[in-house]
């Protein structure tokens, strides 16, 4: 089974001795988000091929966030390099930014806002 996203971002959750959790209903929460709109979202994209970039630019050049699982396309270095090369000239273009997250994983951000390399915890 592969790993989620998150967990190789932060790593798995070890559970503790005794350890409970407890579901969220988060539905109340999600209505009423639906109901607030936002300047900017993050949108979250897995490339499989190059046909699939020019959604994925027109979200940065709207002012979203664009976090792209590239791990499909690692393979195939012509077609993983002019991605990454066609990403790197929209946040050129945007002034925004670009950023690999772990090896299958790009960050691609708009107008304002940067992408901090410093890892929060976990080391270096």
């Amino acid at each position: 089974m592969p790993k989620s996203f998150l967990n190789k971002i932060i790593g798995p959750k070890s559970k503790l001795p005794g350890e409970e959790y407890t579901e969220l209903d988060l539905g109340q929460y999600e209505a009423v988000l639906e109901e607030m709109p936002a300047e900017t979202y993050v949108r979250v994209a897995q490339l499989t091929s190059l046909n699939e970039l020019p959604e994925l630019k027109k979200e940065v050049y709207d002012g979203n966030i664009v976090v792209a699982d590239i791990s499909l396309i690692k393979n195939d270095k012509l077609t993983s390099e002019r991605a990454i090369k066609d990403l790197k000239q929209v946040a050129m273009d945007v002034h925004g930014d670009i950023a690999g997250i772990g090896d299958d994983y790009v960050m691609v951000t708009p107008t304002s806002v940067r992408i901090n390399r410093t890892k929060i915890l976990g080391g270096k």
